[in-house]
């Protein structure tokens, strides 16, 4: 029984891990079931026997691109000797949005917000929470860092936090909608300026 059960465990991490691409390229909506058959080489059985729907998988595969992500970001927060380096790792991650390690189509929380704000509020509702924590994140690292003397007391932790997902947010649609990543480039400049301010 158990034997059975971690096949079943495989399976579908197997059809998310293949999926989680198409999904983060093409959207919900513009994701058929003929592209999971497709790209699985399972039939729409083996996938329906894993999943209630499409819009399970959809799920599923955002959390698998997400937890990439951040995997990756809280590896070098880890490693960053101060708050200013360990505030930057998040443009850092982010400018390598065309690399191998990053999930296949880019920003996975740029994608779905985008494409699931109208059409799929369960998904839209995922990618909310995801840039939530991201914010009480960044929040968390500035009130560490003021503790610990090197960032300035009067900082507007929300409103820095805030700006900084903004900027690296837009940054990677205007370099991805313009084919420039140098757009994204200037942008991460001023990420690192609101950093420096902050320093007493």
């Amino acid at each position: 029984m158990e034997n059975e059960l971690s096949k079943a465990d495989r399976t579908r991490q197997f059809i998310v891990e293949t999926t989680a691409g198409i999904f983060n390229k093409k959207g919900y909506a513009g994701t058929s079931l003929s592209d999971l058959t497709q790209v699985t080489g399972l039939t729409k059985g083996s996938i329906y026997g894993n999943f209630k729907n499409k819009e399970e998988v959809a799920v599923a595969a955002f959390e698998y691109n997400i937890s990439k992500v951040r995997k990756q970001i809280m590896q070098l927060i880890r490693k960053a000797p101060t708050y200013h380096e360990k505030l930057m790792v998040y443009a850092k991650v982010y400018h390598s949005f065309t690399t191998v390690n990053f999930p296949e189509g880019g920003c996975p929380i740029l994608n779905t917000a985008v494409d699931a704000d109208d059409t799929n509020p369960v998904l839209k509702e995922k990618a909310a929470r995801v840039i939530l924590r991201w914010k009480k994140s960044i929040e968390e690292l500035i009130q560490a860092g003021i503790a610990a003397g090197e960032f300035r007391k009067d900082i507007d932790t929300t409103q820095t936090a805030l700006s900084i997902i903004a900027l690296i947010e837009g940054g990677i649609m205007i370099a991805k909608v313009t084919n420039t990543p140098a757009n994204l480039d200037t942008v991460l400049k001023t990420v690192n300026n609101i950093i420096t301010e902050l320093e007493a």
